[in-house]
């Protein structure tokens, strides 16, 4: 089997291209960056290309079997999807697995939202063997916090009180290669959820427990968090963000009774719990910070 992965370097992508490896299946992955293509696991191609450029698509979908999909967020998100899709009808390729994001439709207003919806929409319509994913909030979204959450003792992302079952990326990734390696999920589509739902207070105290210190949650206001977060993103990212974290504070974002059944049947397994993570990125953290550093200055003989 031959897959190819688009959006194979970033979080979920990297972990899906692992696993592919690890099952010994030819794997591609797509990317428009020279430097991340080094880094790519051992056993996994690499082709320095473009979603936007229609030459690269159509020729890193010649010959495969299956196509992972996930579009990152960006202004042309929406259009990236819909060539991928147009360039696998024209290869016939037989199986397309699609990350969107849990809830797209009850929040359809939000840009990163809408374009997946519409990229659902036309997968639905293609008429191939499509499997969609909708994960929640990833607990590897944390790793951008590090330095907020050890060095300062916050934790900055305003999630609110209602509650959102957030997600391991290892288990999108579980259930991306079971649907793209197994038969049995053309037109499904499975909601991925953690096992419990978590509000900025009760992720403040998880990672308290892991650090053995306190950490207090920044709070709900989103003008604060807005200002602070365009010095480190692009203004239409924050905005959007911004307006993601309005929705999750005023609704949640929580699964059917069905989801979890579902996903785990999928997954083969139940899903990670937060506080398992928070514990194994604390100590990864932890040792990172004590490892020896090693001058490679110029010594005086």
């Amino acid at each position: 089997m031959r897959v190819l992965v688009l959006g194979g370097t970033g979080t979920v992508g990297s972990a899906v291209t692992r696993q592919l490896v690890e099952r010994g299946v030819e794997t591609t992955v797509l990317t428009r960056s020279a430097e991340k293509a080094s880094r790519l696991p051992a056993g996994a191609s690499a082709v320095v290309g473009d979603l936007l450029d229609p030459a690269s698509v159509r020729s890193v979908v010649r010959g495969v079997d299956g196509v992972f999909l996930l579009n990152a967020v960006s202004v042309t998100e929406c259009h990236e999807g819909l060539m991928a899709l147009n360039a696998a009808r024209e290869a016939r390729v037989s199986r397309i697995v699609y990350v969107s994001v849990a809830s797209a439709e009850q929040a359809v207003h939000l840009p990163h939202f809408g374009s997946k919806v519409a990229i659902e929409m036309a997968l639905k319509a293609s008429g191939l063997d499509v499997t969609i994913l909708r994960p929640n909030n990833f607990f590897q979204n944390d790793y951008w916090l590090r330095e907020a959450i050890v060095s300062y003792g916050l934790y900055p992302q305003p999630l609110g009180a209602t509650g959102i079952a957030r997600v391991d990326v290892r288990d999108v990734a579980d259930a991306a290669v079971s649907a793209l390696t197994t038969d049995g999920h053309a037109g499904e589509t499975y909601a991925l959820h953690g096992p419990a739902s978590w509000t900025g207070e009760s992720t403040a105290r998880a990672w308290s427990e892991a650090l053995g210190r306190p950490v207090r949650y920044a709070g709900d206001d989103l003008d604060a968090w807005e200002q602070q977060a365009v010095t480190m993103l692009p203004p239409w990212m924050a905005y959007d963000f911004r307006m993601m974290y309005a929705y999750f504070q005023e609704h949640g974002l929580a699964p059917a009774p069905s989801d979890m059944a579902r996903a785990e049947r999928l997954m083969g397994h139940p899903p990670r719990r937060f506080e398992d993570f928070a514990a194994e990125t604390t100590a990864a953290w932890t040792q990172a910070q004590a490892a020896p550093k090693v001058d490679f200055g110029t010594k005086n003989p």
